[in-house]
């Protein structure tokens, strides 16, 4: 009966071992099935043209040899794909932006960016502030000097919410100018494009948006470009200053990043690490960011944990002085 029993004990020693092979075998094999590459908006805009190109690039660079689709998953300013996300394992990954941040403070959503992996920052756009071409302002720090005087002296437009990066970049630029940015009055549009209308028809006095919608419209005269939220003048526009240029020091990018569900092994992470890595290094990245005005802004798995903290600090602090939360 021993001998029986031992007999019965190797070989479920030696099943239990087969499957952790297995196991271990098939964590090592990672993809092992079709990639999803989530834009959690509808098709055309930044976070669809950043998934498709990811998808492009990754297939004819030969990064990636699974099949690699995009989902598009509109709602909720990124909770519909992000609810969808966190329910997925490594094999699907999600654009993202501020809104992983910020829909959490504005107490739009129960998700933050720790219920998620972070796996990279990929690119940024700077944020331009502008007026129409007959205005009396030819500055930003003209702008500034009458907000200080009388905060609510200028409407100014934004969009589509207030709490995203355009109304967040000018409540900073007049925080760090001394206006009492609480007693601003945005006005909110559902786009850029109702943005540019409301200024070029004198609804607005000012309007806060990416440079890649305003840029067009300042070559062609028909607005003006007073600031530019990024580190140094931007290519194509070096007639026009930036923030810290005037006297208001703040740089402030308007990011994407990329984010796996949670719970990824280390293994899984590291095999994105290096795909993305890879990636954004590319000469066909380079060109994807020179025709939709963007910079390359990259931050890997590691180096985006510490990004979404800081930014995540930095968000709270400006909702709360603008009287956005409490």
């Amino acid at each position: 009966m021993k001998k029986y029993i031992g007999a019965i004990l190797v070989l479920l020693a030696v099943f239990i071992a087969g499957c952790s092979d297995e196991s271990s075998g098939s964590a090592q094999n990672f993809p092992n099935g079709n990639i999803e590459i989530i834009a959690p908006a509808t098709p055309g805009g930044g976070w669809d043209a950043t998934a498709r190109a990811m998808q492009k690039i990754f297939d004819d660079e030969g990064l990636i040899e699974e099949n690699i689709n995009v989902s598009n998953k509109p709602g909720g300013g990124g909770e519909v794909g992000w609810q969808y996300l966190k329910n997925q394992d490594a094999h699907t990954i999600s654009i993202n932006s501020s809104l992983v941040i910020t829909n959490n403070l504005l107490g739009q959503s129960d998700l933050t960016y720790e219920d998620f992996t972070p796996l990279g920052i990929l690119s940024t756009e700077w944020i331009s502030v502008a007026v129409p071409p007959d205005s009396s302002f030819g500055s930003g720090k003209e702008i500034m000097q009458q907000l200080k005087k009388d905060p609510t002296s200028l409407k100014i437009g934004v969009a589509p919410s207030l709490g995203n990066n355009d109304h967040l970049s000018f409540v900073q630029a007049a925080k760090e100018f001394g206006v009492d940015v609480s007693k601003l009055e945005f006005m909110v549009y559902e786009s850029g494009g109702d943005v540019l209308t409301a200024l070029l028809g004198g609804h607005v006095d000012v309007a806060s948006m990416s440079v890649s919608e305003s840029k067009e419209q300042h070559l062609a005269g028909e607005l003006e470009i007073l600031a530019v939220s990024s580190e140094e003048r931007i290519e194509g526009l070096e007639e026009v200053k930036t923030w810290k240029e005037q006297g208001v020091d703040m740089v402030f990018p308007h990011w994407r990043g990329i984010m796996g569900p949670p719970d990824m092994t280390e293994e899984e992470i590291a095999y994105w690490d290096e795909k993305i890595g890879k990636m954004v290094e590319s000469e066909a990245w380079q060109e994807v960011m020179k025709n939709n005005e963007w910079e390359p802004y990259y931050h890997n798995s590691e180096e985006s944990k510490k990004f979404l903290a800081e930014q995540t600090e930095k968000y709270q602090e400006l909702l709360q002085q603008a009287g956005l939360t409490e």
